[in-house]
């Protein structure tokens, strides 16, 4: 039979999946980064590889944000 708890529950892992795996990118534009887009390039490209996820998010992190 069709569960929609289990449907509802899928939905909710792939969701927050998504917004995992775009954290970096989301930081980026929520502190006003001066390379967010080449951060958001890079989050796309290579943010499947943890190194990849992981240099985006401390390229977010640094403090090159426009005032």
């Amino acid at each position: 039979m069709f569960s929609f708890s289990g449907l509802f529950l899928g939905l909710l892992i792939f969701i927050m999946s998504v917004l995992a795996y775009f954290l970096p990118s989301f930081v980026a534009y929520g502190r006003n980064h001066n390379n967010s887009n080449a951060i958001l390039a890079l989050n796309f490209f290579l943010g499947w590889t943890f190194i990849g996820w992981v240099v985006s998010l401390v390229w977010a992190l640094t403090n090159n944000v426009k005032h």
